[in-house]
């Protein structure tokens, strides 16, 4: 993959993700993200993926550290949101 399509494609992430995060109203917000942060999994095989050179190998250890913590954070915050509706 060159470095124009790899540039296209993260253009075009960054501009899909801002119109979806910013069309969600704030009620929706907290149980649509905590739930979804299990998407960031993906960024964990994409970063295991990257892995080539030594900046790559460097890099890519950050993103799976970044994926990893951005994954546990959404589901404490999903089981922490899940305890307030249960009955005491």
């Amino acid at each position: 993959m060159d470095l124009i399509t790899a540039l296209t494609i993260f253009a075009l992430a960054v501009f899909v993700g801002f119109e979806i995060i910013t069309k969600v109203p704030p009620t929706l917000h907290t149980p649509l993200m905590s739930g979804s942060n299990a998407i960031s999994g993906i960024t964990l095989v994409g970063a295991v993926l990257a892995g080539g050179g030594t900046l790559s190998n460097v890099l890519g250890f950050l993103a799976v550290l970044f994926a990893t913590l951005n994954v546990v954070g959404g589901f404490l915050v999903t089981h922490r949101m899940l305890e307030m509706f249960k009955k005491k």
